[in-house]
């Protein structure tokens, strides 16, 4: 890996937890996952020339997603802001897909739960081509790093919603 490579990484990232309550064992373990597979590969190279490695913090705010990212040098800083609204739909799906998977994996169907990972696996493929398009002018990145980042959009969208609390109470 050339030095130049080795520095549009992303070697930190944070989420915007300020309104989660609490969020269901599935769903933290695909924070956990999503951010752990990230950190370990990535590219990452922002179109402003800010030198790297970078720490970024994600917040969604206003219907935008807001990449906070500190680069290498103290003090130097950007924000790059994403509109979230042509991902609304994908989201929602990938929300309703996910949890017909939790739900198929916690009954013991197994199959059911591979054939709908399946359908899991393409709403992920064409969130991260529509990331990698929206944001090709402000930051260049690879598809599985835009896979990981879409986990956590998802995660961010979470914030205060049904699917991400759930009660304590045995089903």
């Amino acid at each position: 890996m050339s030095a130049d490579a080795g520095s549009h990484r992303i070697v930190g990232i944070t989420l915007d937890e300020r309104t989660v309550v609490s969020r269901s064992a599935e769903i933290e373990h695909e924070r956990e996952g999503a951010i752990s597979d990230l950190l370990h590969a990535n590219h990452f190279a922002p179109a402003s020339g800010l030198a790297g490695p970078y720490h970024l913090h994600l917040t969604v705010e206003e219907s935008r997603l807001c990449i906070e990212l500190r680069g290498a040098e103290e003090g130097a800083s950007e924000t790059i802001a994403l509109g979230l609204a042509p991902f609304r739909r994908i989201i929602k799906d990938y929300f309703l897909v996910c949890e017909s998977h939790f739900k198929a994996i916690r009954s013991g169907n197994l199959g059911q739960a591979e054939a709908i990972d399946m359908g899991r696996r393409g709403l992920h493929d064409e969130a991260s081509a529509l990331l990698i398009e929206r944001l090709a002018d402000k930051v260049a990145l690879d598809h599985d790093t835009a896979r990981r980042l879409f986990t956590l959009i998802c995660v961010l969208h979470l914030k205060g919603s049904a699917h991400a609390v759930r009660s304590h109470t045995p089903s």
